[in-house]
């Protein structure tokens, strides 16, 4: 619910994004970056996939994007000899230059083949970055990684 003058805080933190709306700046959420030289947690702000008016796309679209997933994919031998088999949904982040950082595991099957989904997206191309009000904003991406027998 909106309550005045919560709407000036997302403001003061994005001093560098004037033109857009307080509702989308609102809109944002916090992914762990790891920690920095210090020991001290890393974050950054990020705008959710949904909240975006043009939304990051993968080059190609997504019939490209299962390509190069299957084409990359590398089952554990160890984990396909046990059948081991699901999915690995990830979060990552498309940078403002279309860059993918910060992959992490949100719902894991299996530690190697958890590795192996975040090895594959790690090496995806640049994408589309997402924008709002036509200006570039880095945007958290959720996608998951299926091994199958």
């Amino acid at each position: 619910m909106n309550k005045p003058g919560l709407l000036l805080l997302p403001v003061l933190l994005f001093p560098c994004l004037p033109s857009l709306t307080a509702s989308a700046i609102a809109q944002t959420c916090r992914v762990n970056c790891g920690r920095s030289e210090n020991g001290h947690l890393m974050y950054k702000e990020v705008f959710e996939y949904d909240f975006v008016t043009e939304k990051p796309s993968y080059p190609g679209g997504d019939s490209k994007l299962i390509g190069f997933i299957n084409s990359t994919r590398s089952y554990p031998a160890e984990a396909y000899r046990r059948g081991v088999q699901g999915r690995v949904t990830c979060a990552f982040i498309v940078n403002t230059d279309g860059s993918v950082s910060d992959v992490q595991v949100l719902k894991g099957v299996e530690p190697s083949l958890n590795r192996e989904a975040v090895r594959i997206l790690a090496l995806m191309p640049h994408w589309q970055p997402g924008k709002i009000n036509g200006r570039p904003v880095p945007v958290r991406v959720i996608r998951s990684v299926p091994f199958r027998k």
